[in-house]
C-alpha cells in the first residue's frame, strides 16, 4: 500500500469513558496510520457516513455500556446497506467471549478485551488490511 492506512475511531452511544478510545488513536497515529478520531456520542448512522465521507480503511468501535450486541450489528448492516462492506470494522470493550463468538459469526472483525497491547491491535490491522486491501 502506498498511502497511510485510513482509520476511523469512536465511540457509540452514551458511554462517556473515551480513554481508551483516545489510547488507540494516539497509537495508530504514532504507528503511521491516518487517524480520524470522531470522538463520544455517535451514532451508527453517524460513524458509517464518516467512514464513508473519509474513504477509510477501517473503522474501530470502543464500547464500554453493555450495547455491543445492538451496535455492532447495526453498524455492520448500515455498511453493508451503504456497500462499504470493504471496510474491516472492529472494536475493543469488555465483551463477553460468547458474545465475541456471535458477532464474529456476523463478520465483524477482531474485538479486543481488557489486557490487548496496541501492539496487537495496531500488527492486526496492518495485516487485514494487506491481505483485504482494494488498493
Amino acid at each position: 500500500m502506498d498511502r497511510k492506512i485510513r482509520i476511523l475511531i469512536g465511540k457509540v452511544g452514551l458511554d462517556g469513558h473515551d480513554r481508551g478510545a483516545k489510547v488507540i488513536a494516539s497509537a495508530f497515529r504514532d504507528a503511521g496510520f491516518e487517524v480520524i478520531y470522531v470522538g463520544l456520542r455517535q451514532t451508527p448512522e453517524s460513524i458509517v457516513e464518516s467512514a464513508a465521507q473519509e474513504d477509510v480503511d477501517v473503522i474501530g468501535v470502543s464500547i464500554l455500556s453493555g450495547a455491543h450486541m445492538t451496535i455492532f450489528p447495526r453498524i455492520k448492516k448500515l455498511m453493508d446497506d451503504k456497500g462499504i462492506n470493504d471496510i474491516l470494522l472492529f472494536g475493543g470493550g469488555i465483551i463477553p467471549q460468547n458474545d465475541i463468538d456471535e458477532l464474529y459469526a456476523l463478520g465483524i472483525g477482531k474485538l479486543f478485551t481488557p489486557g490487548a497491547t496496541t501492539t496487537e491491535t495496531i500488527e492486526y490491522v496492518r495485516t487485514w488490511v494487506s491481505e483485504n486491501s482494494k488498493y
